[in-house]
């Protein structure tokens, strides 16, 4: 099985590097060796591990999630955070202590050896099936050498380091608060294609059941047999009344190098027929219990509060105070993730407040003990010195720069300005941006049409050839010859999506002057401009360097005429507004992309200009939803969507 691990690993980081990153890590000979012995081994022992390259899967997109009932009910744990009575818990019987992975259950059913279905625990009685997702798990075994059905309960979790790529490529209100809701949106998902690039892994923590099985009476044995199985199970270690403190400790001390989120232990009776003579209450299974650590909370002062521009503009506030010991390291900063939490704790520097470490990791701010609120939001960017702006988000309030040429965000700003429905540059893409910004090629989006001047050097970069640099300059060549209004959108005004540069650009007779010199009243006759949108566009020609930015662009463009009807679409003149989880679309700029491309309007709140809401969940209590409901707007699904638009 180790081999086999091994070997998976050895094969995909060559695939990786042979397809995405144009070089080789080993010969084909290797390669083909080491894949012949990884057939043979998997062909020997039954087992196909879920990311080993011998498995193919086509990935599926499903209309909605079916719910599925449990065969029998799953409960939640009874909690405690007293050492003392994890020992009562045990008396003189043995148990199995081990990490509560901060994820989201999923029972896992095989057949004959293959993996038939997956259900999340939902609400304990009804769950989702995911089987489409879990099949594309990193690590979930596909297919077992095991006769009749075997039942196995596990977490579905993404890792730390995963969490943080993924966050790093979505926008500021798009990104995941922590690990556990990006996995349980991401299971949620309806395309698999979406859980495949995303490395959800499976921790085994339960084998409920092996038909005709002869594993003997103790859970550890059972976890055995799934570890030869090729699952990865959760971290554990045996203990009595007497060695459980200890355990709890070695648990604790080990919480710094775990690859996922946990919230805590699970202890459980090692016996299987001692765990079912106990049975359970209304609420709790009585064979195990949770511990939670007692947060470890230490008062200090606040000495300062560290705004800083992210990449997508959104800018971050960090509290700074006194040192103090948490959890064994000396801390000094605590991330207060946006302007609603700064509101919240009604921070001021000087005052007295309450630190402590979520889930033992992730330093936090828990009370102001003062609550002076004297602390100023700043109304100018640190990084450029523009002007900012309050937005809403899906977590609360948030503070973000206005200026999209802001250096912070120059190459979120690069990525958007290539992108389809702006300039439309293939081979573009956001690594090879970072690339050229390294390497000084490229300082803001005029420096892109002036590229041809590095060929001789992109030629020899890695990943590139002769015909990929030609590839990539002659698509820069095509771009030069753009409609107004995608380079309009291009430029990554607030606000500004296709479906408003056009509209703009039909204002303003396609002409670059008279947008750059409109005043904000007349933009404000534009129907579903209004103040916000008109004045995020006079703000932003307002800006000398913009404007340069802009008239040398034109240097190198040619404007193409627009097309007759160019305004018109099949959503031209209606307006949503887009709430909650997606799942047919990536995320809901994608879906707002889609909208604004057909000529419709997204805005952020629900009015009496609105004519959908766009929420999967149509009977959800949400303030947008009841507001709609008050205005007789009609809350339709995704897949409504998707039928309103063929």
């Amino acid at each position: 099985m180790d081999r086999m691990k091994e070997l998976v690993e050895l094969l995909n980081k060559a695939a990786e590097s042979y397809y995405q990153k144009d070089s080789s890590i080993m010969s084909d000979f290797e390669y083909d060796k080491l894949y012949d012995e990884l057939v043979a081994l998997e062909k020997e022992t039954g087992i196909v591990l879920g990311d080993s390259p011998t498995k193919k899967v086509g990935y599926t997109v499903l209309s909605s999630l079916k719910k599925v009932r449990h065969e029998s009910r799953m409960l939640s744990l009874d909690k405690t955070k007293d050492v003392e009575r994890l020992k009562s818990f045990l008396e003189d019987k043995e148990g199995i202590l081990s990490y509560k992975m901060d994820g989201l259950t999923v029972v896992l059913t095989y057949n004959n050896g293959a993996l038939v279905s997956a259900v999340t625990r939902g609400n304990g009685e009804i769950g989702e099936d995911i089987t489409h997702n879990a099949l594309c798990f990193k690590n979930i075994p596909f297919r077992i050498p095991f006769k009749g059905e075997m039942v196995v309960r596990g977490e579905a979790v993404i890792s730390f380091k995963e969490f943080e790529r993924i966050n790093s490529l979505l926008e500021g209100e798009e990104q995941y608060k922590n690990p556990r809701n990006l996995c349980s949106g991401t299971v949620r998902q309806l395309d698999s294609s979406i859980a495949a690039k995303r490395n959800v892994c499976f921790i085994a923590f339960s084998l409920v059941s092996a038909e005709g099985n002869s594993l003997g009476d103790l859970k550890t044995d059972w976890l055995d047999y799934l570890d030869s199985m090729g699952f990865q199970t959760v971290i554990r270690r045996v203990v009595t009344g007497n060695t459980v403190e200890d355990a709890v400790k070695w648990f604790e001390d080990n919480i710094p190098q775990n690859e996922f989120a946990t919230d805590g232990l699970v202890l459980t009776y090692n016996s299987i027929s001692y765990s079912q003579l106990l049975g359970s209450t209304a609420k709790f299974p009585r064979d195990s219990i949770a511990f939670k650590w007692a947060d470890e909370v230490a008062e200090t002062v606040l000495r300062d509060v560290e705004w800083n521009t992210s990449r997508t503009g959104l800018i971050n506030p960090i509290a700074i105070f006194d040192s103090v010991e948490l959890e064994g390291t000396t801390v000094s900063r605590a991330s207060l993730h946006n302007v609603s939490i700064v509101e919240q704790l009604k921070l001021g520097i000087g005052d007295r407040i309450t630190v402590y470490k979520a889930n033992m990791i992730i330093p936090q701010v828990a009370e102001n003990l003062t609550e002076s609120n004297t602390l100023v939001i700043p109304d100018k960017c640190p990084v450029c010195g523009e002007e900012t702006e309050i937005v809403g988000s899906a977590d609360g309030k948030v503070l973000k720069c206005t200026n999209p040429n802001c250096k912070a965000q120059r190459l979120r700003a690069l990525v958007h300005f290539v992108s389809r429905d702006a300039m439309n540059i293939e081979g573009l893409s956001e690594a090879t941006i970072e690339k050229f910004i390294s390497r000084g090629y490229l300082d803001n989006y005029t420096d892109i049409f002036s590229l041809e001047k590095y060929r001789d050097d992109i030629t020899q970069m890695d990943g590139f050839g002769k015909k990929s640099a030609d590839n990539l300059l002659g698509s820069i060549e095509k771009a030069k010859k753009v409609a107004l209004p995608n380079f309009i959108y291009a430029l990554g005004i607030n606000h500004v999506g296709l479906s408003n540069a056009k509209l703009l650009c039909k204002k303003c007779d396609y002409d670059i002057d008279r947008i750059i010199s409109a005043k904000q009243e007349e933009l404000e006759e534009i129907d579903g401009f209004g103040e916000i949108i008109a004045s995020a566009v006079t703000r932003y020609f307002s800006y000398k360097d913009n404007v340069d930015l802009v008239k040398k662009a034109m240097e190198y463009l040619s404007i193409v005429e627009p097309e007759e009807g160019i305004n018109k679409g099949s959503l031209d003149g209606i307006s949503f507004v887009i709430t909650g989880d997606v799942h047919i679309y990536k995320n809901r700029r994608e879906l707002k992309e889609e909208i604004e491309r057909l000529g419709g309007k997204v805005t952020g709140s629900v009015s009496s200009k609105t004519n959908y809401l766009i929420n999967n969940d149509v009977n959800s209590a949400s303030s947008k939803n009841k507001k709609a409901k008050e205005l007789n707007i009609p809350i339709i699904s995704e897949e409504a969507f998707v039928e309103m638009i063929k």
